[in-house]
């Protein structure tokens, strides 16, 4: 039987093979532009890994390898946790796609719960069509951009792991491919040799730095220079070692039993330089007494407990003891700000060599300044010695013999002049032995006797001349020290009557330790006491010489002007 030819079929057969062609060239049009699309991703992938591998900060390496991977799958939210030397949180996140404000707002950075702790608990890669579902999700914080679809690669420097890429929300609301994980974890294995060559830098950077360091402060303090100057050279290198936001050392005053946090660097350093803390209140004290560096990834409450202002954005802090043991001084401390870097074990370590150098080279400074003022003291009591057992002893001699010689003298005239040669003697004698106890004082101290001349000097100018000062005896050793407060309350309030009221030209101050009583003499060559006016210093000086259970008296003086006498007993207990 012979089959009918119809029209139809020429039109059919023409057809199929019009539709397989057009099929083909869509899958090979499709598949061109799949191969151009891996080209073009490869190409990128290359880009990003010569760009982060052509910087050594290492701040910037991590932004950029962030950036980099949120670029190659298309997310619209990227972020790189770096975790704890110990392996359990995270002590760094650095983020792409999230506002300052945003930042802000969310608060503190994520420590490492939920499905970022599944990658550190578990370092491997994971994909997530949504995070919400999953059984480990922690949730997210008030403030946080709603996010769904997820992908976290972890980045290895050698056998460790650094940290995790973290990626979500790709563009278009798809979800991540499998392409997707096999681009970014590349990535992470080309971060992760870039990120050892920037640590390398970075450490060798800050072990140059704590070189010089060690040398600056060494030749600083050995040159003489002045301590506190030294101590703020301290703090400003310890911040520059650590790359820290402030720097603080904290020295122990053990007779108050508190900190004082004598020198500052950096950003809040004014809020708390010159900050006295108490010992029980103080975050130094457990490494002080204890000698062990303590780290904390926010030591803000313990910053306020110890009373530091809320200028000064404590984060983040590494403390260090300055010595150990007896020569203990007190904490290097160094803080971050508030959502800072973290310290760590390099940090540590680098910190202490230089507080132990350091705490090295203020002892030696010590020693030194204590070498050189021994020597000046020994210096001084030679002098001293000379003084009293050469020059005073002739000068008295001579003053012997010409007393001696007025009684044989038959004129008034050389009797007289004989005896003014005497009065000078004795007056030339009283101050030597003023400048042989002077000698005698410790160089560093405020001592009574140059306070006094302090008050004189003060005087001078409100007088418009010096006055004349003669100062006798152990002034310094004898005089508690109560009775010397008196003593320079009186003086400065009769120097200024003198200056107020007096209209002198003259005026001799006389101060004089005996073995049982201190005396102290103003005249001056004015035109006396005045009948009229306030008397209230004058209350004041009878009043301070009546409790001391001395006297006070106010008189003419022989020639014009005034004669002020105050007197206290030294034998009595209750003076002092």
């Amino acid at each position: 039987m012979t089959q009918e030819h119809r029209p139809g079929d020429d039109r059919a057969r023409l057809i199929l093979p019009q539709m397989r062609l057009d099929d083909l060239l869509a899958e090979l049009q499709s598949r061109l532009e799949a191969a151009r699309g891996t080209r073009d991703r490869v190409h990128a992938l290359l880009e990003a890994v010569v760009s982060i591998g052509s910087e050594l900060d290492l701040e910037t390496v991590l932004r950029r390898i962030t950036e980099a991977a949120t670029t190659l799958v298309d997310a619209r939210y990227g972020a790189l946790g770096v975790i704890s030397e110990e392996g359990e949180r995270l002590v760094q996140f650095i983020t792409v796609g999230v506002t300052d404000r945003e930042i802000e707002a969310i608060g503190h950075w994520p420590h490492g719960h939920g499905i970022l702790g599944l990658l550190i608990k578990e370092p491997h890669s994971l994909r997530l069509t949504d995070i919400g579902a999953h059984a480990e999700s922690y949730g997210f914080p008030a403030n946080h951009p709603p996010m769904h679809t997820f992908l976290g690669v972890p980045i290895r420097v050698r056998d460790e792991v650094f940290g995790n890429l973290y990626l979500t929300e790709k563009a278009g609301g798809g979800r991540f491919e499998e392409e997707d994980e096999v681009v970014v974890t590349a990535l992470a294995t080309a971060a992760g040799v870039a990120i050892e060559n920037a640590r390398l830098y970075e450490e060798t950077r800050r072990r140059e730095l704590w070189l010089e360091a060690s040398a600056e402060i060494s030749t600083t303090l050995l040159s003489g220079t002045d301590p506190q100057e030294v101590t703020a050279l301290v703090a400003r290198r310890a911040r520059e070692i650590a790359d820290a936001g402030l720097g603080t050392v904290w020295l122990m005053e053990e007779a108050a039993r508190e900190f004082v946090i004598e020198a500052a660097d950096g950003a809040g350093a004014a809020a708390v330089r010159g900050l006295c803390v108490p010992v029980q209140d103080a975050v130094a004290r457990g490494v002080y007494e204890s000698g062990t560096p303590l780290r904390l990834d926010d030591g803000g409450a313990e910053a306020r407990a110890s009373g530091m202002p809320e200028e000064a954005r404590i984060g983040p802090m590494l403390l260090v003891p300055l010595g150990l043991g007896p020569s203990a001084r007190g904490v290097i401390a160094i803080s971050n700000p508030p959502g800072g870097v973290a310290f760590g074990e390099s940090a540590q370590r680098l910190l202490e060599a230089f507080a132990a150098q350091a705490a090295v080279a203020l002892e030696l400074a010590d020693r030194r300044r204590d070498a050189e003022r021994l020597a000046l003291l020994e210096d001084r009591d030679r002098i001293a010695k000379d003084l009293h057992d050469t020059v005073i002893q002739r000068l008295f001699a001579t003053a012997m013999t010409l007393m001696s010689a007025i009684k044989i003298t038959e004129k008034r005239d050389v009797a007289g002049r004989i005896q003014r040669s005497v009065d000078d003697l004795d007056d030339t004698i009283r101050q030597i032995r003023s400048t042989i106890f002077a000698l005698q004082a410790a160089p560093d101290e405020e001592s009574l006797r140059s306070r006094l001349h302090g008050v004189v000097d003060a005087a001078a100018e409100r007088l418009g001349f010096a006055p004349t000062e003669r100062l006798d005896g152990l002034l310094d050793t004898a005089v508690p020290p109560g009775t010397g407060e008196h003593l320079l309350a009186v003086v400065q309030e009769a120097l200024s009557n003198v200056a107020r009221h007096a209209r002198a030209s003259e005026v001799t101050v006389a101060v004089e330790v005996g073995d049982e009583a201190l005396s102290l003499r103003v005249e001056d060559n004015g035109v006396g006491v005045p009948e009229t006016g306030r008397r209230s210093g004058l209350r004041n000086m009878e009043e301070r010489a009546e409790r001391l259970g001395g006297a006070f008296r106010l008189e003419p003086r022989p020639g014009g002007g005034t004669l002020l006498y105050w007197w206290v007993p030294l034998d009595d207990e209750a003076v002092r």
